[in-house]
């Protein structure tokens, strides 16, 4: 069976989608459209791209999540360091190591930009905190004069993926518009920053409400969402960095928490995440794996009991 799917973001949880994407190819299913916000736009783009659950279990295995954790010595001086980093450049690390990492992937399989794949394929969810608006990429590139197409999907990942004050945001240049020549306005910024989705959007289902196949019959939307957290987890808030980190883990979280229509609630794959948090990129290996079982694990006893519901639809006479 075809579907169309979007991926929640919740950083290093991610790993768990991997997981129920392999419950879903054991299952039969096939991948149409795919969207994701933050880690879950680093599935969505694999998937477009072409690659298997197994191929993202092989990466993850082989992949150290820390060295995506990449800043200049000069900002390692311990206390002060981290602070003139997070004052000049906006974040404590820079995003550039996942991003070349996420080029690499897709250059593998002859995907670089938004071009190279079918057009609507993939869709990936940023937030633009200097306008103030959510973007869907690759379509609202085109707001800063970009060319969609010719947009690189590893860029996207970094936009969706860049966690405030955690990674640095990604600039983009604003055209000057006809109404920033007014005097009686103010300029517009020279450039938008661009942040992690999950600010705005982490769990777009609503992408592809209306899509529907060539017979004109709605395409299921499956959404692979990541829940549970540990009761007994709290966050130890040392100053301002820690405080806003705990901020952010508590906001993602609330999403999770958040009123699901019956109609969606149907049709989404609820992960447990089992207490590991957004930032913790220093995940060992036996931790990676759990995270791997325990979405394979809820994927396969979602399908077994959504394929058998659209079978009974499909077998009882209207």
């Amino acid at each position: 069976m075809k579907v169309n799917a979007v991926f929640e973001g919740g950083g290093v949880k991610g790993i768990s989608l991997a997981g129920a994407v392999r419950s879903a190819e054991l299952a039969g299913i096939t991948f149409g459209k795919v969207a994701g916000t933050s880690s879950g736009s680093i599935v969505a783009s694999l998937l477009a791209a072409g690659y298997t659950a197994s191929e993202m279990k092989l990466i993850i295995e082989e992949t150290p999540f820390r060295s995506f954790l990449q800043r200049a010595p000069i900002f390692n001086t311990k206390v002060i360091g981290p602070a003139v980093r997070l004052l000049v450049r906006k974040g404590l690390y820079s995003g550039q190591a996942l991003e070349q990492w996420a080029r690499k992937l897709l250059l593998a399989k002859d995907v670089v930009t938004f071009g190279d794949l079918p057009s609507g394929k993939l869709q990936i969810v940023a937030s633009d905190i200097t306008n103030g608006k959510l973007l869907v990429l690759p379509k609202d590139i085109a707001r800063y004069g970009v060319d969609p197409k010719r947009f690189p999907v590893a860029k996207a990942i970094r936009m969706s993926t860049s966690i405030p004050y955690f990674f640095d945001p990604v600039l983009i240049r604003q055209p000057v518009g006809e109404g920033n020549r007014s005097r009686k306005r103010k300029l517009r910024p020279q450039f938008a920053y661009i942040v992690d989705g999950g600010l705005l959007s982490n769990f777009p289902l609503w992408l592809f409400e209306k899509e529907v196949d060539e017979n004109r019959s709605p395409i299921p939307v499956l959404g692979f969402q990541m829940v549970g957290r540990n009761a007994s987890k709290s966050h130890r808030i040392t100053g301002p960095i820690t405080m806003f980190q705990a901020m952010f883990e508590t906001m993602l979280s609330a999403h999770d928490e958040r009123y699901i229509e019956q109609e969606y609630r149907m049709r989404t794959i609820k992960i447990p995440t089992l207490g590991v948090g957004t930032t913790q990129f220093d995940i060992d290996p036996e931790t990676s794996d759990r995270l791997y079982r325990s979405g394979l694990e809820a994927g396969t006893k979602f399908f077994k009991q959504w394929l058998a519901h659209e079978r009974q639809k499909t077998e009882t006479p209207e």
